[in-house]
């Protein structure tokens, strides 16, 4: 079996008891860094598994392996940095080819940066859109012209070294005053969400500087209000007006 495991996005007590046992029973854990991924088993005092890297540079590489122990049997767990795989992170790739060949595949419920920023944000929730990382060069200003008329709330996440020039993005295709929450440092001791408009909250980071990793929950676009003039209703003094007299009142007050 394939087990997808989420992992804290920053505080530890947020691993579930159900993680750390099949951690423990695991035949191999796939990970992006073997390093981050070994302080986190050694806090859970998960010892001595075999860890394979598996990341965005060579899952298609090794991805055709993993299946093959995963069809003879072995029990196969993929964690990521932080977070869920396959959320902005490997994982995808993995998962569809187990599937397809016949593998079966579980994901633990757990640790995600977008659910706790969205819901605290104070904007709707009951519909989103998550857009993960935007594009870093080719493409990127299409895809922010397409978002700026997205009704639904939108998530993207974004590091501490792009952050003020996404906000400033945001703020020529989507207004400046489209309200905002930045969301930083996820569970961690500095957590900490800043609302308000794009320009107020791109000023703050202007003069704040940015640490953590982000994660911006965007009010969705508002749909622009018809403006249609009614005709006036009649008085009672005005007199009876005919077919053709009434057509032409609304061509011309119309």
């Amino acid at each position: 079996m394939l087990y997808l495991i989420p992992t804290p996005v920053g505080n530890m007590e947020d691993m579930t008891f159900r993680a750390i046992r099949l951690l423990k029973e695991a035949d191999l854990i796939l990970c992006e860094d073997t390093r981050t991924s070994g302080i986190l088993l050694k806090h859970f005092d998960i010892r001595d598994k075999h860890l394979m890297s598996h990341h965005k540079f060579n899952e298609h590489a090794t991805t055709k392996s993993i299946v093959e122990r995963l069809k003879s049997g072995a029990n196969i767990c993929l964690i990521t940095d932080a977070g869920t795989p396959g959320i902005s992170d490997p994982g995808f790739l993995l998962v569809r080819e187990a599937i397809e060949a016949g593998v079966d595949v579980y994901t633990l419920p757990g640790a995600t940066a977008f659910v706790p920023a969205l819901v605290s944000s104070g904007l709707p929730c009951d519909k989103f859109c998550f857009e993960g990382f935007l594009p870093q060069k080719k493409g990127r200003q299409t895809r922010l012209q397409e978002l700026a008329a997205e009704p639904r709330t939108l998530i993207i996440y974004e590091s501490p070294r792009r952050v003020v020039k996404t906000l400033e993005q945001l703020c020529e295709f989507f207004g400046e005053e489209r309200r905002i929450s930045a969301c930083r440092e996820i569970s961690k001791i500095h957590e900490e969400s800043v609302r308000g408009t794009m320009l107020e909250v791109l000023n703050h980071f202007k003069t704040n500087e940015p640490k953590g990793e982000f994660v911006l929950i965007i009010e969705g676009a508002h749909e622009k209000a018809e403006t249609t003039t009614e005709c006036p209703s009649p008085t009672p003094d005005d007199k009876p007006l005919s077919k053709y007299q009434r057509k032409q009142a609304q061509l011309s007050n119309c």
